[in-house]
């Protein structure tokens, strides 16, 4: 099933996962003032990705580095909180960029208060599923 978006949204097979299609490029920009969440299934692995949506395809400066903030990587899909909580409790690795991204893990106990660092001066976390 496609939604609105374009997103793949499968049954059983991906634990009902969203699943961003492979061209970003044919959905509309996201709104500011949204997260956008995109999951990624890299070698057994859930990889969710979210951010502010006005991070989207701009470039932080990490040093004398410049890094993109992309939609191939953090997609163009912005979700509900509650869409955001489901998705982050599925990942294996969850990368958050944001104030709002972080605020709204942080909301939901997904994440300490003081568990976000900074990514050229914008909070950033890193969830790691550690096997037992």
């Amino acid at each position: 099933m496609v939604d609105i978006e374009g997103a793949a949204r499968a049954g059983p097979s991906n634990g009902g996962a969203l699943v961003a299609p492979n061209a970003p490029e044919e959905l509309s920009p996201p709104k500011p003032g949204q997260v956008v969440l995109r999951v990624h299934r890299i070698r057994g692995e859930v990889v969710v990705a979210a951010c502010d949506s006005e991070l989207v395809e701009t470039e932080l400066r990490v040093g004398k580095s410049p890094v993109k903030i992309s939609s191939h990587f953090y997609g163009r899909i912005a979700v509900s909180l509650e869409e955001f909580v489901a998705q982050v409790r599925r990942g294996t690795i969850v990368n958050l960029l944001g104030e709002r991204t972080i605020g709204w893990a942080v909301q939901a106990g997904l994440l300490p208060a003081e568990g976000a660092g900074n990514l050229g001066g914008v909070p950033h976390a890193e969830i790691v599923d550690l096997p037992r």
